[in-house]
């Protein structure tokens, strides 16, 4: 009878020490699941935004043309002129530059239209002239060898309601003159234009 005893004490024992076992294994299985369904997921995937929208060349507003830093209305109605530049050159000389504007309905033929009577070309800018008022001197179109003048040449006709970009080169006025008036045929005279360096 004792033996009996201890042989279910030794089995009560085995068995209950498999099964702490098992229940160790289970706890320890259940805490790693546990702590796994715990862990931050991973970070979703952010979306990318939109590339923003540009604007291309074709719809870009076009650049601004040169500020003219003065202007005359023709003798004929729509005939317009802005000064654009007169500027002082190397070689003792003068550059200026100005866009004839034809806001009519009707070409405009430039025959002698511009022109002087001391070139070779009849379809040229030479008889636009530069005036300093204080000095009392007139200066023309510098010429070539050949009486070419240093300017727009050939210029046919100006289309109606279109411009055309011309330019001439004179002797440059004294230094201390900073400004003169520019004659320019069939147009008012424009004074007080300044010459820049």
């Amino acid at each position: 009878m004792r033996n009996a005893m201890l042989i279910l004490a030794a089995a009560t024992l085995i068995f209950g020490c498999s099964k702490n076992e098992t229940s160790s294994s289970t706890t320890s299985t259940t805490e790693t699941t546990a702590t796994m369904a715990t862990a931050a997921p991973p970070p979703a995937a952010q979306p990318v935004p939109a590339p923003a929208t540009t604007t291309t060349a074709a719809s870009a507003p076009a650049a601004p043309a040169s500020a003219a830093i003065a202007s005359s209305d023709g003798e004929k109605p729509g005939m317009h002129i802005d000064i654009t530049e007169l500027k002082r050159a190397s070689g003792g000389t003068v550059n200026l530059k100005f866009v004839l504007s034809n806001n009519t309905s009707e070409r405009v033929g430039m025959w002698r239209f511009l022109g002087g009577k001391d070139t070779n070309d009849d379809n040229d800018v030479s008889g636009v002239t530069l005036v300093d008022p204080v000095g009392k001197k007139k200066y023309f179109v510098v010429t070539d060898t050949e009486k070419s003048c240093l300017c727009s040449r050939k210029v046919d006709h100006i289309d109606a309601n279109s411009k055309l970009n011309l330019w001439a080169k004179y002797p440059a006025p004294p230094p201390d003159v900073t400004k003169v008036s520019i004659e320019i045929p069939h147009f008012q005279p424009i004074d007080d234009v300044p010459i820049s360096q």
